[in-house]
């Protein structure tokens, strides 16, 4: 339950701000902004802005690292500061921070309760039996995905922050309701200086994270281009079969066109097709020879590539012709 370990150095910031009515337009665009700058700052993994939902009443923004120093120095850093004071009028209220060293990232469409508490050091071993307790109990409740402990990052943050993931906000509100529960946080009464918030964690990420889901550096720009392209390519025409038949005008075609593969490229074609094709081509290990790598690659992108044009092509001119 504890992250600490090798490998597990990544640093996450997990901020919640709640925003002025009327302004949600101009905060997303300025945090965008943000991130933007986020992004020239050394260490940067990769940012994340989640609109409030059902469960989440604030917007939640997520800064990644690559260590607890780098993410530290964004967060005190001129050009934060900077940003922060030109866009206090969108905001209501302080905002909420977390920092959290390590940790794997939550799968998408998870819902993730995170909780942070303060904890005296002599009581510091009852704190993570009471939370390991907590967690066995959670685990046997239905929708369970994951639990993960984080220890106070010095200079940084003195609280312990604790993850709870279930897999939609029902089984999560039945632990969060239970009586087992409310008995364990009687167990744990010492412990109840601690803020608690939920995240609707559906973030949307094609290339951000590896297999396991951990942090890892995007692959090149020019395999992101062709991984796209490979998930692309079928998308768009299997897209367009389908839509023949309506005979829509050329704008509007597209226009349905577009929309659909957006949303078929993100939650059908990368995840379940590409990332599994080409994925230790995009992220070899790292002892794999790079040139050997390469070449399995394009081998691979080519015979794909090979088969959906043979495919299409007699689709298209031999057992059907498209008006």
């Amino acid at each position: 339950m504890d992250s600490e370990g090798p490998g597990r150095d990544t640093a996450t910031v997990i901020i919640g701000q709640r925003v002025r009515p009327g302004f949600e337009s101009e905060f997303r665009a300025w945090q965008e902004e943000i991130n933007v700058a986020a992004s020239q700052h050394t260490g940067f993994l990769g940012a994340e802005i989640a609109a409030p939902t059902a469960v989440q009443p604030e917007w939640v923004v997520i800064y990644r690292f690559d260590c607890v120093a780098n993410v530290q120095a964004w967060l005190n850093s001129a050009a934060r500061q900077d940003w922060l004071d030109k866009g206090r009028h969108f905001l209501d209220g302080p905002a909420t921070q977390q920092v959290i060293s390590g940790g794997s990232r939550p799968a998408s469409q998870l819902v993730t309760v995170v909780v942070t508490h303060r904890v005296k050091p002599d009581n510091v071993d009852d704190f993570v039996a009471w939370q390991e307790r907590m967690r066995l109990a959670e685990s046997k409740f239905e929708g369970f995905r994951g639990s993960e402990l984080f220890r106070p990052v010095e200079g940084v943050q003195d609280e312990w922050t604790a993850l709870y993931r279930f897999d939609n906000a029902t089984n999560l509100l039945a632990w969060l309701t239970s009586d087992k529960r409310r008995q364990l946080l009687d167990e744990g009464e010492r412990y109840h200086d601690f803020s608690s918030r939920t995240i609707d964690s559906s973030f949307g990420s094609w290339f951000s994270f590896d297999e396991k889901g951990n942090e890892a550096p995007p692959p090149s720009e020019t395999k992101t281009s062709i991984a796209v392209w490979v998930g692309l390519y079928p998308t768009i025409v299997l897209l367009t079969l389908a839509l023949a038949p309506l005979k829509m005008p050329l704008w509007l075609g597209l226009f349905v066109g577009n929309l659909l593969s957006s949303f078929i490229m993100t939650f059908v074609t990368m995840p379940h097709y590409v990332n599994p094709l080409l994925g230790r081509w995009m992220r070899p290990p790292p002892d794999a020879p790079a040139t050997r790598t390469n070449l399995r690659g394009i081998a691979v992108v080519t015979g794909v590539m090979a088969f959906w044009v043979l495919v299409f092509y007699l689709v298209t001119r031999v057992f059907w012709t498209l008006p």
